[in-house]
């Protein structure tokens, strides 16, 4: 199938996880994961009508966006290296893996010298894995308190990547523990919707593989490559 169809596959499985869950399905909104993925495929799904996409590498996201519509609305979704911040800032509407204090620390500096404010989700290790970036769910709440020192970040929610597993319970629970997080820490996100994708605070969870569930226990955002785009090869 096309990246159209795909779309309208997707959109209909998002309807259904939402009433499942009894939520109204526009709450769920979608950021498209171009890693890998062509400009002319990304340009055809802006064509179907997709606005907002994700890239996880700094350096494809800048080669890739002067070469389409500038209406796009460009999210960053992978480890940001501290060296990578000065290049990022102004060309993402939203990031979403702030994930330690010393990134926080280099956006504060590098936005200050631009004169910018950054729009940020927190990076949550919700499913205790060491391949994972992120705070644990233990340090959140400090870590929260420590970033309102930063004039120029302006947080909007939390993020977390499912564990690696089949098992869809496990999966939940880590779903799960991220909503409850944003539950009981509400007070510390900035009340601005970012865009047009969810509604603060901002839940990021859920990819390809698991977005149903994600959208089961409240995602706000779920982040899709392979399903619209299908498998790419690795570079």
């Amino acid at each position: 199938m096309g990246i159209r169809e795909n779309w309208l596959g997707i959109q209909e499985r998002i309807r259904k996880a939402s009433e499942k869950a009894g939520r109204n399905p526009a709450e769920a909104g979608v950021v498209w994961v171009t890693k890998n993925v062509a400009i002319d495929r990304i340009q055809k799904a802006f064509e179907a009508g997709i606005r907002d996409f994700g890239e996880n590498r700094v350096q494809e996201l800048l080669e890739k966006k002067p070469h389409l519509p500038s209406d796009i609305r460009w999210h960053f979704v992978g480890h940001l290296q501290t060296n990578k911040v000065k290049s990022l800032l102004g060309e993402a509407a939203l990031i979403h893996s702030l994930d330690r204090i010393s990134l926080a620390e280099e956006i504060e500096r590098q936005a200050e010298k631009k004169n910018l404010k950054v729009d940020a989700l927190v990076q949550v290790n919700t499913s205790g894995e060491t391949t994972k970036s992120g705070f644990s769910p233990e340090e959140v709440g400090p870590a929260l308190e420590n970033l309102k020192r930063f004039d120029r970040i302006r947080l909007r929610g939390l993020m977390t990547i499912g564990p690696f597993t089949e098992d869809a319970n496990l999966i939940r629970q880590s779903f799960r523990t991220l909503r409850g997080l944003r539950d009981s820490l509400r007070n510390h996100f900035a009340d601005l919707r970012v865009g047009a994708v969810g509604e603060p605070p901002i839940l990021s969870m859920g990819m390809s593989s698991d977005f149903e569930l994600a959208i089961e226990e409240g995602a706000t955002i779920v982040r899709i490559g392979t399903a619209l785009f299908g498998k790419r090869n690795a570079a």
